[in-house]
């Protein structure tokens, strides 16, 4: 159990990470006019190697308490439609970011290469496999819909049944995380398009992410939605300090290993 209580506290420290990228993305596109995403605002702390090390070890302990929410059900979503749709989300999530820890690893070995792989690059890599074109239409509609998601928990406000009960039906609370989430689920929801345009006309070009979704968008459209991603930012802090968290069933984990 004292395990269990020190992956609590790395989660914590993983979404704070997740709270300053989204900041950085925010500050970039408001103050410069620079799009980009959250590999960029990782690469944009090369060299920063203490932060490095912090956003990796948050990034792991949080992508591995996603997955494990996931296959456990750790946070309680249940066994229903809703439920199931929340374990999937979880271990999507998890898997990012398990990702990004893994960018932020390449950037701390400093090989002078980039640990951002673009849209392009993905999506192009999906489209040589058998079948690429209709994985990639899948795509775009498994994103549309989690657009749609993000933009239902922003009008719902769900969001705040996991944070501390005096929190839950503050003004500002609801606000903040309402910008932030309709915020993702705008861009969501645009690059959705972009994977779908890819899939259906073959060209890998035609995908994009978040960068490409704030650079498509013309102005004050993407300064309005950069503005609810530092929102974002700053909700993920006071998750990072205020959200209840669930830590894995330990036990579960070990009886299903043996």
């Amino acid at each position: 159990m004292a395990h269990a209580g020190k992956l609590v506290w790395l989660t914590r420290l993983g979404f704070a990470a997740r709270g300053l990228l989204y900041l950085i993305i925010a500050w970039l596109v408001i103050g410069t006019g620079r799009a980009t995403d959250l590999s960029g605002a990782l690469e944009y702390l090369r060299g920063e190697r203490a932060l490095l090390i912090l956003i990796l070890i948050g990034f792991v302990a949080y992508g591995f308490w996603r997955v494990t929410d996931a296959l456990f059900d750790s946070e309680g979503h249940g066994d229903g439609k809703k439920g199931i749709l929340g374990r999937t989300g979880a271990g999507a999530s998890g898997v990012i970011y398990l990702f990004l820890a893994w960018q932020a690893w390449r950037l701390l070995q400093d090989d002078g290469g980039s640990a951002n792989t673009g849209a392009q690059e993905r999506a192009g890599t999906v489209m040589n496999l058998p079948g690429g074109a209709l994985l990639l239409e899948i795509g775009g509609i498994i994103l549309f819909l989690a657009g749609l998601w993000q933009l239902k928990r922003a009008i719902s406000c769900d969001f705040c049944k996991h944070l501390r009960p005096d929190l839950q039906q503050q003004p500002w609370v609801k606000w903040m995380g309402r910008a932030g989430y309709g915020a993702r689920g705008v861009i969501f929801i645009v690059t959705a398009f972009f994977l779908l345009s890819a899939g259906l006309s073959g060209d890998p070009s035609e995908a994009g992410g978040m960068q490409d979704a704030l650079r498509w968008m013309s102005s004050p459209v993407n300064l309005i939605v950069a503005a609810g991603l530092a929102l974002f930012g700053l909700f993920s802090l006071v998750e990072a300090r205020f959200r209840e968290i669930h830590a894995p069933p330990v036990d579960r984990m070990a009886a299903s290993l043996g």
